[in-house]
């Protein structure tokens, strides 16, 4: 069932490391060059009414067989019981060729990658045996290295496909049940938009757990408001939003909080400089600092086939001045920490321990809740 974990870490630098180096050394042009599709955007329809309902359309849902989100690290205890929620996970970029602004659903290498995606990052959510996790033709990495219209025409293509997975989701799990939402890098992009669009000021509110929109900014200003939920400010504070962007000290933020400034928040306007949401995930709480003492697991690869290992105590964590999170000097997480010491790939495997129990605490506190 498992997957290559020590593989995980280079994969995902395909993803990231390729575009900013490229950036970083070659200089924008060139790596525009690499990276960037040549030809115009390829207009293309929504997916077939029912798509969803093809269980090859995912990558992890209940009763899926060789599901790389069941994957459990060496020496994690067995869980007291199923969390009775259901997550809705949507993973990050898979597809970085430049022959198509979208990934086709039947490439090879993007399904291979995403797979693994889902096995290190969704694996933290896998308490619940209703974990859904949507493949889509999500927009290929150089879509994130220009302004070109085609920019927006590719991600729009991937959030059509994602509001209809999400509404298979919901016409799947019971109606009553919690849900929590899940998304990394591009897949909370998305994820913003879907709050606004399919959450905020409607009924499906209430039964929101936790939005975890992890690895891309969220602006206090100009996207907590159209998406209908407030930050979470306690550990075990329900129907709010959770955010962090991981940077190692000295951090090197700049090539970030630019590509922050100069894209349109979920209110479409340019969030500029104004202030991020900082979610530290070692105290769930804003703006303080946590010793390495703090964290549960680390999850780190290993060089066993499929198996990766928790390391407590191994990193610290605080919100910084930018509201970016620092943790302290680099940990060895092997060798594709992107520039600027950011730790982008690692956001969820280091505190990876963390997350699972934080999930499991704002279930039970919205159970409790609802039980009033």
């Amino acid at each position: 069932m498992a997957r290559k974990f020590l593989y995980i870490v280079a994969v995902l630098i395909a993803l990231v490391f390729l575009g900013r180096v490229a950036l970083s050394f070659w200089g924008n042009d060139l790596a525009r060059l690499a990276l960037v599709p040549g030809g115009a955007y390829e207009r293309a329809g929504a997916l077939p009414a029912g798509a969803y309902a093809d269980q090859a359309m995912w990558l992890s849902r209940p009763g899926l067989k060789d599901d790389p989100a069941r994957f459990r690290p060496a020496g994690l205890p067995a869980d007291p019981a199923p969390l009775d929620a259901a997550v809705f996970f949507i993973h990050p970029t898979s597809y970085i060729d430049r022959a198509h602004w979208n990934a086709p659903l039947d490439d090879v290498a993007a399904n291979q990658t995403a797979r693994r995606l889902v096995q290190a990052l969704a694996s933290a959510f896998n308490a619940s045996p209703q974990l859904w996790a949507p493949r889509y033709r999500q927009a290929t990495f150089g879509a994130f290295l220009t302004d070109r219209p085609d920019r927006t025409a590719a991600l729009e293509l991937a959030y059509g496909d994602l509001r209809q997975a999400f509404a298979a989701f919901l016409a799947a799990v019971p109606e009553d049940q919690p849900i929590v939402l899940v998304g990394h890098s591009q897949g909370a992009l998305h994820l913003k938009r879907l709050l606004r669009d399919e959450v905020a000021g409607k009924p499906l509110a209430r039964r929101i757990v936790a939005a975890y929109v992890i690895g891309w900014p969220v602006s206090l200003a100009h996207d907590l408001g159209p998406m209908g939920l407030p930050a979470c400010a306690s550990a075990a504070q329900t129907g709010c939003v959770l955010s962090w962007m991981s940077y190692a000290e000295p951090a090197d933020t700049a090539e970030t909080r630019r590509a922050y400034a100069g894209n349109p928040a979920v209110d479409g306007r340019l969030p500029g400089k104004s202030p991020m949401l900082c979610t530290n995930p070692l105290t769930w709480t804003l703006g303080t600092a946590a010793p390495a003492s703090a964290n549960r697991g680390t999850l780190v690869p290993t060089k066993v086939e499929g198996q990766g290992e928790l390391r407590p105590g191994m990193v610290p964590a605080r919100c910084g001045p930018e509201q970016f999170l620092l943790i302290g000097p680099p940990p060895e997480m092997g060798d594709y920490v992107l520039p600027g010491n950011n730790y982008h790939v690692y956001d969820i495997p280091l505190f990876w321990a963390n997350v699972r129990a934080n999930v499991a605490m704002r279930v039970q506190a919205w159970q409790a809740q609802e039980a009033r």
